[in-house]
């Protein structure tokens, strides 16, 4: 999907392929500056002897949110290496901008916190979404108050107050699926975010079916090798200056060299989601086939993450394997597997957990770039260090194929 080109920007001549900008975007100008490599600036402020124009500009940020005309001001404000990846990322998800922060949970705050800095803080969610997500929602601690509901219920829920509707799809952690241009169709006027962390630009472009901001754990495939922690929101200039304001006001700044790590992630996206794609399919389809596992879950927009429900006990699973490593957090070159009812949606409501399809059989796993036999291999074994066929219990609903 990596192979169709799209209006990456006006200041390009045609349009380019996604793999081509995964390699050039936020780079176009380093032959004239007489660079290969994209510079790292790790400066914290900049020097100036004209203060008032610097009064000026922060002024004219303080307005806008625009990012500052001339040289660097303050890291807090703007950097460089940063802006770089912004304008990448931007380009990978055909938005007009991209506003950077410390983690994806840093910029998934700022953006409630722009919404309800207008009055508008009430949030139309559907489950499941990660489970940090779920919880900052739910725990009202940025003011705001979420309804839940499923997609077809999205018109209903939409008060006046209504800031904001967020989806997640495929959804973290069972892979379900939302119809991005049905679900912003019932929005109308609200904006509809989509948390498109498990499917990146290679997979899904959700700007492109209606969605006006696009969430993306940066941390993740973006980054791709398990070594920078961020997050980013792609969306119109508009919105972007008020992220950017909020960025300054509460410090959730991504370092510099956490955005030179990202730039040179992106470079092999497109590459590294298709070969993990590959090996993610043909494990889905072993696991389905398995009679030692009771599910399987695999979204039908591909992609290199797939979750299935054993029978008898997860956790033996998650003690047995040698080369794939059980740990939270996903999309590293490495294969991961964890226990979402244990780590990453233990903080989610034991009830509202379940109702979403987060069993306590299921286990979510995000396939590197291992040989595909490596990994069956480590899988088969974790797999076979329980009894094979139990008595199905917790609702685990017997199937021979792929869930989509």
């Amino acid at each position: 999907m990596d192979t169709a080109p799209f209006d990456a920007s006006p200041a390009l001549p045609t349009p380019r392929a996604l793999a081509t900008e995964a390699v050039h975007a936020g780079r176009d100008d380093l032959a004239a500056l007489g660079l290969h490599a994209v510079p790292l600036d790790l400066s914290t402020t900049y020097p100036s002897h004209d203060a008032r124009a610097e009064a000026d500009r922060i002024d004219a940020f303080a307005t806008t949110g625009a990012r500052p005309d001339g040289p660097p001001v303050y890291a807090r404000l703007d950097n460089p290496t940063t802006a770089r990846f912004e304008t990448a990322l931007a380009r990978l998800e055909g938005t007009e901008s991209a506003v950077a922060f410390a983690s994806g949970m840093a910029a998934l705050t700022a953006v409630l916190l722009v919404r309800a800095s207008m009055g508008l803080r009430h949030v139309v969610a559907v489950r499941p979404l990660y489970g940090c997500s779920d919880h900052l929602l739910t725990a009202g601690l940025l003011g705001t108050e979420v309804t839940w509901t499923d997609p077809a219920g999205i018109a209903d829920a939409i008060r006046p107050d209504t800031g904001l509707v967020m989806v997640e799809t495929p959804a973290n952690p069972t892979l379900a699926e939302v119809d991005v241009r049905a679900v912003a169709a019932a929005c109308g006027s609200v904006p509809l975010l989509v948390d498109s962390t498990f499917a990146t630009p290679v997979l899904q472009r959700p700007v492109e079916h209606g969605a006006r901001i696009v969430l993306h754990s940066a941390t993740k495939y973006l980054g791709g090798h398990g070594d920078v922690l961020a997050g980013v929101v792609a969306c119109d200039e508009e919105f972007a200056g008020r992220l950017r304001q909020v960025r300054f006001a509460t410090g959730g700044v991504l370092h510099p060299l956490a955005s030179y790590l990202l730039l040179r992630g992106l470079s092999t996206l497109p590459v590294r989601m298709r070969a993990a794609a590959t090996t993610a399919a043909d494990l889905a389809l072993r696991l389905s086939e398995d009679p030692r596992v009771a599910r399987v879950y695999y979204p039908e927009i591909g992609g290199a993450m797939v979750s299935f429900e054993v029978y008898g006990d997860p956790h033996d699973v998650i003690a047995g394997v040698r080369l794939i490593t059980p740990a939270v957090s996903l999309g590293s070159v490495d294969t991961l597997i964890q226990h979402p009812a244990s780590i990453s949606h233990r903080i989610v409501d034991e009830d509202d957990r379940r109702s979403s399809g987060v069993s306590d059989r299921l286990l979510r796993m995000s396939v590197g770039l291992e040989d595909v036999e490596d990994l069956w291999r480590d899988l088969s074994e974790a797999l076979s260090a329980r009894p094979d066929r139990p008595a199905a219990e917790d609702g685990v609903r017997e199937s021979r194929s792929v869930a989509r």
